[in-house]
């Protein structure tokens, strides 16, 4: 099984929750700017959408989409680490709730950070959605609970904490949000997410 992936961006999300699993997988780094993979092929031979996360499994069958693989991950990898609640459960569902949320109101809102040709006005549109945005997780984790789903980590967990990391180096901080601060820094002690971020060169 082979990850391919990118420091730092959204596929860390799936390197930990491999690494959560316990699963054995190699890495397989991506330039994203020239589209070229580590060993010298084109990601859009991986992937033809030509982005990460990809997960190459043992058969050969690629899975893409980050929510898609964590959940693989989850259901059919190693469904022992309970890193989601079983399906069709309410409690699977408030996973799914966040994973949703995550992909759609914060990932793709850090978008203009990223693109060197975005517009200053594009910056701070995104920049006033993600304010409220990350308003609403801190509310959520206002009630004392140490993870997203509650007191046991999921693979919401890692997509989150992947996410909110980049409010670094977009100079957004998470000063205004003490609770998702203090998530950030509890899921960052985990020993997956730190021997992924090793692995990644981020740590």
């Amino acid at each position: 099984m082979k990850l391919y992936y990118a420091p730092g961006v959204c596929s860390l999300a799936s390197h930990i929750v491999l690494r959560e699993a316990g699963l054995t997988f190699d890495l397989e780094k991506v330039d994203l700017a020239s589209g070229e993979t580590e060993t010298g092929g084109a990601m859009t031979d991986v992937n033809p959408k030509g982005y990460v996360p990809a997960l190459e499994l043992d058969d050969g069958e690629v899975l893409t989409e980050g929510p898609a693989i964590l959940q693989y991950i989850a259901d059919a990898l190693a469904p022992e680490k309970n890193l989601a609640p079983a399906a069709g459960t309410l409690a699977r569902t408030r996973v799914q709730e966040h994973l949703t949320f995550v992909g759609t109101e914060l990932h793709k809102t850090f978008t203009p950070f990223f693109k060197p040709d975005s517009a200053d006005v594009e910056k701070e549109k995104a920049r006033t959605k993600l304010h409220r945005r990350l308003g609403d997780i801190e509310k959520l984790l206002a009630d004392g609970r140490s993870y997203l789903a509650g007191d046991a980590f999921s693979v919401a967990d890692a997509y989150l904490y992947t996410v909110a990391t980049w409010t670094r180096p977009t100079n957004i901080g998470l000063d205004a949000w003490p609770n998702l601060a203090a998530y950030v820094e509890r899921v960052a002690k985990r020993p997956a997410v730190q021997d992924a971020l090793k692995a990644e060169g981020l740590a």
